[in-house]
């Protein structure tokens, strides 16, 4: 059952990222251009994506528990660190410079442009190194 909620979870967001024009990153890059083609459309995809967020939580967070967890998994952590503001840096340098955030790469893989499968890679990549230099967190009881 958690597979197939994970399946239909990621189908919706891709579907609604497609739909939102957020896979072509030309859509996306004219967001940042501010001089230029300015195009406010990602503003109105994030704004619409949050409020849905913040209702949902809301909505969900009443219930006793989630349905296919034992619990629910909501971050604690809420301090700034360098690794949180260094990953932020870069996440917005890579989405600035290829126009794909990796949430609305991956629907565009789909496209087959070569461009999007190496963007992919390298999101797979730099998740693996990563893993690599962060250590392992301790169980808590």
């Amino acid at each position: 059952m958690r597979l197939i909620a994970s399946y239909l979870t990621g189908l919706i967001f891709g579907i609604g990222i497609s739909l939102s024009g957020m896979a072509n990153p030309a859509k996306v890059l004219n967001f940042f251009d501010f001089a230029g083609s300015w195009d406010p459309s990602l503003a109105f995809v994030m704004g619409g994506a949050l409020a849905v967020t913040a209702l949902g939580y809301r909505f969900v967070l009443r219930a006793p528990g989630p349905l296919l967890e034992t619990r629910f998994l909501i971050p604690t952590k809420t301090d700034l660190d360098a690794r949180l503001v260094g990953g932020s840096a870069l996440f917005g340098i890579g989405w600035g410079m290829a126009g794909f955030c990796p949430g609305g790469a991956l629907p565009a893989l789909g496209t087959g442009n070569g461009h999007v499968f190496l963007f992919v890679a390298a999101v797979i990549a730099g998740i693996w190194i990563a893993r690599l230099l962060t250590p392992t967190p301790t169980a808590q009881a």
